[in-house]
C-alpha cells in the first residue's frame, strides 16, 4: 500500500489533505468532528485581534451552478472569525491536545503594526499550534481596512510583515497569496525574501456573482445591497494550478514549500497539485458542499492511484510535471496532431460538426457518400482538440501524432521536428542566424 503519509515543514500528518481557512474550521467542534472523519490537518479560521469583528446577518454565500445543479463556483463575503480571540485560543488548545497526530495551523491577520503581530504570534505559540498561515489573500472586507489582500498585492509589506513573525515566533510561517495579482511570483518572492517557509495559494478571487433580474440587486445581497466577495470552488483550479505551477519553476522560489488550494474536490485534484510541487492541499468549497467524510475518498483513491503508478510515498510524484511546463517559444512547433473519431463510439450528435464548422476550421465532414458520418479532414484540421474537449462520449475523439516521416496533410510538410520551437522557427524575424560553417583546413 501507498504511503500517503505527508511532511511539511516537519509537521507531520496522517494524509495531505487538510482544511483550509474557513468557515468549516471556525470553531471546535467542527474541527473536532473533521478529524473524526479523517482529515489530515486543518487551517483554523482567521484570529484576529479583539475586539471581534461584525459579520453579516444574513446571505453571505452565492453559488454558480452546472446545468445539473452541481456547485463549480462559490462566492462568499464571510470576514474573518467573529469569536472572541481567547475562546478561538483554548478551543486550539484542547484540540491539538486531543488530536497531536494531525496538522494544526492558525490563520492570523492583524493590521501592519509589529507590536500586534508579536502579542497574536506569542499567544497562537502557546497553544500548541504547529504553525501560523499569514492570510494576506482575503480580497473583501478585511482588505478595506488595510488588511488581507492590501497586504498581499504589495510584496514590499509581505516581505516585512513575513520579517516580523519570523523575528518574533519559532513557529513555521506559512504566507497565503491572494490571486488578486499580475504576476503571482512578485509576492512570492517577496514572502520569500521574508523569510517564510512555505506559501500557500491560492486565497480567492474577487467576484460579483450575478444580478437577480426581478429585485435587480447584485448576489448575494443583504437588505437589499451587496459587496464584492472572495470566489472559490472547482472553477478556480485551474488559475490556481497555474499560479503554483509559475512559483514552482521561478529560479528565486523553486525550492519554496507549496500548499495548494483551490478547487480540491477529490484525489485526482490533488494528485495534480502535488505533481505540480505541493507538499499539502486544503480544501474548502467540496468539504461545504458535501461534507466531511469527501476526505475518505479522497485517502482512498490517491492511495489507489499511487500504487497503480508504483509510487510508494508522496515524494516519488511531487513535482514529476513540472517539468512539461513552459513557455510558449520553447514549444515543440515541429509537432503535428491530428483529430481521430472513433466510428464505434460516436453518437452522431454532431457536435463537434458544428464547433468546428462555425468556431474552427471547418475540419469535420458531416456526410460521406450521403450518409450522416463525422469524419476528420486531415488537410484542414490543426489539431486544435476542440472537437475532443467538447464530445459528450468520452474517448469517441482523440488526438493522434503524426510520426517522424508523415507528412502533414495541411501543409504538405514531411514532420521532422526540425525547428523544435519558435525561437528557431523560420517564420520568427528575430530568429538567431545560423551558425558560421567551420572554416576549411
Amino acid at each position: 500500500m501507498a504511503d500517503i503519509r505527508s511532511n511539511f515543514l516537519g509537521i507531520r500528518s496522517p494524509n495531505p489533505f487538510w482544511l483550509a481557512s474557513a468557515p468549516p474550521t471556525d470553531k471546535e467542534i467542527n474541527v473536532t468532528r473533521a478529524f473524526e472523519a479523517g482529515w489530515g490537518g486543518v487551517v483554523w479560521k482567521t484570529l484576529g485581534e479583539d475586539p471581534p469583528i461584525v459579520n453579516v446577518n444574513g446571505p453571505r454565500y452565492a453559488t454558480l451552478m452546472a446545468q445539473d445543479r452541481r456547485v463549480i463556483g462559490l462566492n462568499n463575503i464571510e470576514l474573518i472569525t467573529d469569536r472572541p480571540l481567547h475562546t478561538n485560543l483554548q478551543e486550539i488548545r484542547r484540540v491539538k491536545r486531543s488530536w497531536p497526530d494531525r496538522a494544526l495551523l492558525v490563520s492570523l491577520m492583524v493590521p501592519c503594526e509589529e507590536q500586534g503581530w508579536k502579542r497574536i504570534l506569542a499567544q497562537v505559540e502557546d497553544t500548541g499550534a504547529d504553525g501560523v498561515e499569514l492570510n494576506f489573500g482575503c480580497p473583501h472586507g478585511m482588505s478595506e481596512r488595510g488588511m488581507g489582500s492590501a497586504v498581499g498585492q504589495v510584496p514590499e509589506y509581505i516581505r516585512m510583515v513575513t520579517a516580523w513573525c519570523k523575528h518574533h515566533s519559532r513557529l513555521p510561517v506559512v504566507v497565503k497569496l491572494t490571486p488578486n495579482v499580475t504576476d503571482v511570483r512578485l509576492p512570492a518572492r517577496a514572502a520569500r525574501a521574508g523569510g517564510a517557509d512555505a506559501v500557500s495559494l491560492i486565497n480567492t478571487i474577487n467576484s460579483v456573482m450575478g444580478v437577480d433580474l426581478d429585485r435587480m440587486v447584485m448576489l448575494p445581497s443583504t437588505a437589499g445591497q451587496g459587496s464584492h466577495g472572495g470566489y472559490c470552488g472547482p472553477a478556480v483550479k485551474p488559475i490556481a494550478l497555474n499560479m503554483v505551477a509559475e512559483i514552482a519553476r521561478d529560479a528565486r522560489t523553486a525550492d519554496l514549500p507549496l500548499s495548494g488550494i483551490g478547487g480540491v474536490g477529490n484525489w485526482r485534484d490533488a494528485a495534480e497539485y502535488i505533481a505540480l510541487g505541493c507538499g499539502t492541499v486544503q480544501v474548502c468549497t467540496a468539504a461545504m458542499v458535501y461534507g466531511f467524510r469527501i476526505v475518505q475518498d479522497m485517502c482512498d483513491g490517491l492511495s489507489n492511484f499511487m500504487d497503480e503508478q508504483g509510487y510508494a510515498t508522496l515524494d516519488d510524484f511531487r513535482g514529476r510535471a513540472l517539468a512539461s511546463v513552459r513557455d510558449w517559444q520553447s514549444l515543440d512547433l515541429g509537432h503535428v496532431e491530428k483529430a481521430l473519431i472513433d466510428q464505434d463510439a460516436c453518437i452522431r450528435c454532431g457536435r463537434c460538426h458544428v464547433v468546428c464548422e462555425d468556431t474552427a476550421h471547418q475540419a469535420i465532414t458531416a456526410m460521406v457518400d450521403g450518409v450522416r458520418r463525422f469524419q476528420v479532414k486531415e488537410e484542414e484540421c490543426v489539431g486544435c482538440n476542440l472537437c475532443a474537449s467538447i464530445c459528450p462520449v468520452p474517448g469517441c475523439i482523440s488526438m493522434r501524432a503524426l510520426q517522424p516521416g508523415e507528412v502533414d496533410a495541411r501543409t504538405g510538410i514531411r514532420v521532422t521536428g526540425e525547428y523544435a520551437n519558435w525561437t528557431t522557427h523560420p517564420n520568427n524575424p528575430q530568429r538567431p542566424p545560423p551558425a558560421a560553417a567551420p572554416a576549411m583546413a
